[in-house]
């Protein structure tokens, strides 16, 4: 068993990752960090940076959290990269940060944590930024 957290390095993306180390402690169970990108990975805001990483990971460590940072570049959405994951590494929660949208944004742009939320197999724990 193991609880899934999508990151991104932003707020939402923190807020997500700080739950998730709290929800892990709390099972004693591996947190797997899923920060994914179609494959603009040099120009995409949303996949962390070799530094991003290290903080990350020197984080968990400290923490004394069981642990995998995976970062596929394989043309999935971050969506689908996160509920293959959690059907691989067999999740009992994945944890998401969410961000403020307006209604136009939503209807234009679609949701990855909408699909997340509508697809998982396990329970969904949405956290914000700053909550």
């Amino acid at each position: 068993m193991s609880i899934i957290v999508g990151y991104v390095p932003t707020a939402e993306g923190t807020a997500a990752l700080d739950r998730a180390i709290t929800e892990a402690h709390k099972s004693q169970t591996r947190l797997v960090i899923i920060n994914s990108s179609r494959g603009d990975a040099i120009v995409d805001k949303r996949y962390a940076q070799a530094a991003d990483i290290n903080e990350v990971t020197q984080r968990l460590e400290q923490a004394g959290i069981d642990h995998l940072v995976l970062q596929p570049v394989r043309g999935n959405d971050a969506a689908n990269e996160v509920l293959e994951a959690a059907e691989k590494y067999r999740a009992e929660l994945i944890v998401i940060g969410l961000r403020k949208r307006t209604p136009v944004g939503k209807l234009i742009m679609g949701s990855t944590a909408q699909q997340i939320l509508l697809e998982a197999s396990c329970p969904v724990l949405a956290v914000k930024a700053g909550a």
